[in-house]
């Protein structure tokens, strides 16, 4: 579903049916760019493919007049609708009803041109602050070329200007952006619990790729596509400390990003929108918490282990100090009753000594 970059661009996955009439749709990264007054479309979000990269298409949004749906034009398409530009028709393929929906009425509201009432148009418009115009009730007309003829007609009113507009755009529903035309296959040993499609940072080059996540009960692991029956990597979630929203996505200027930290590397993962981002981070934590319980980490399991080690290795060394021999011995000698022996030949000793030298020796008092 569409959703607003960090540009303030309306951004998602659609298929389009590039060559007319030829019923091939394919998976395109569309970025409408109100700015810049175009609608381009990319092989996959810019983000993830090499600097300089073309884009594979574009159309200037004057050049739309009008966007529908195009279920009874193409009934074999499932959730399609149709652009006009110009002397062509341009079929698009959206994820489900929802998303249909969503891209019709963000692109409308895109080609729409507005004309405001002769009653608010004053003399001295031109030094009014920008934000007395936002206050202004416009109404919209829509324009349409029939024979190439302009015909303008009015729609519904309401209250259309630059702030509303920025409304619309950050209460847009942010969701996900997935692949329709294959269901994953669960492995047979555990149930999946979250699969789909995220772009993961690499180890060595730190570059970015396209890889297939699956999720289940003990682990998360990626695929090269959802079609491979080996994973690239399996990460066992006894080893995942934590799951969280990328604090340095401002640094690597990628959007959507989260973050796998395990004991021996951090995963950086890009999702296809927030909503999804979230998706994946709720249900990799959720998976942790039922399997080790509820207030248990990665790092206090090690620690636990490591206590545990620790104690052992201890009670081994004070065996050795107690009894001298290895851990098999049964004869135990106390370390208090040997002292009080070694104390008492001390003593006799020294007695002996003193005795035999003619030195002081002990006198009782009555």
């Amino acid at each position: 579903m569409p959703y607003v970059d960090r540009q303030n661009r309306i951004c998602g996955f659609l298929d389009i049916e590039e060559n007319e009439n030829s019923g091939k749709f394919l998976r395109r990264y569309f970025i409408l760019d109100t700015r810049e007054d175009s609608f381009v479309w990319y092989m996959d979000n810019p983000q993830n493919l090499p600097s300089g990269s073309s884009r594979v298409g574009a159309i200037k949004l004057t050049y739309i007049s009008k966007v529908s749906d195009a279920t009874k034009l193409r009934p074999k398409a499932e959730f399609c609708f149709v652009m006009n530009a110009g002397m062509r028709k341009y079929f698009l393929q959206a994820n489900d009803q929802q998303d249909l929906v969503e891209w019709v009425n963000v692109l409308n509201k895109a080609i729409k041109i507005t004309v405001p009432k002769q009653s608010d148009s004053q003399p001295n418009s031109d030094n009014l602050s920008r934000h007395g115009e936002c206050g202004k009730k416009q109404v919209s007309y829509r324009t349409d070329i029939v024979g190439g003829v302009p015909i303008i007609t009015p729609t519904q009113k309401e209250e259309v200007n630059e702030c509303g507009e920025s409304i619309d755009r950050n209460n847009l529903k942010r969701s996900q952006s997935h692949l329709p035309y294959f269901t994953p296959k669960p492995p047979q040993d555990s149930a999946v619990i979250k699969a789909g499609y995220c772009v993961k940072q690499g180890a060595v080059m730190k570059n970015w790729k396209r890889r297939y996540f699956q999720l289940d009960e003990n682990t998360i692991g990626y695929f090269k596509s959802e079609l491979e029956k080996e994973p690239l990597r399996v990460i066992p979630l006894k080893e995942v400390h934590k799951v969280q929203e990328c604090k340095q996505s401002d640094i690597m200027m990628r959007d959507n990003l989260f973050e796998i930290v395990t004991t021996s590397r951090t995963f950086y993962v890009q999702a296809d929108s927030p909503e999804e981002m979230h998706s994946w981070i709720k249900a990799v934590s959720g998976a942790i918490v039922a399997q080790r319980g509820p207030g248990r980490s990665a790092s206090s399991q090690s620690s636990m282990r490591l206590s545990a080690k620790t104690m052992s290795v201890g009670k081994r060394k004070s065996w050795r100090r107690i009894c001298g021999r290895p851990e098999g011995c049964r004869t135990l000698v106390y370390r208090g009753i040997h002292q009080e022996l070694v104390n008492a030949a001390r003593m006799w000793a020294l007695t002996q000594t003193c005795l035999l030298s003619g030195g002081p020796r002990l006198t009782t008092y009555n």
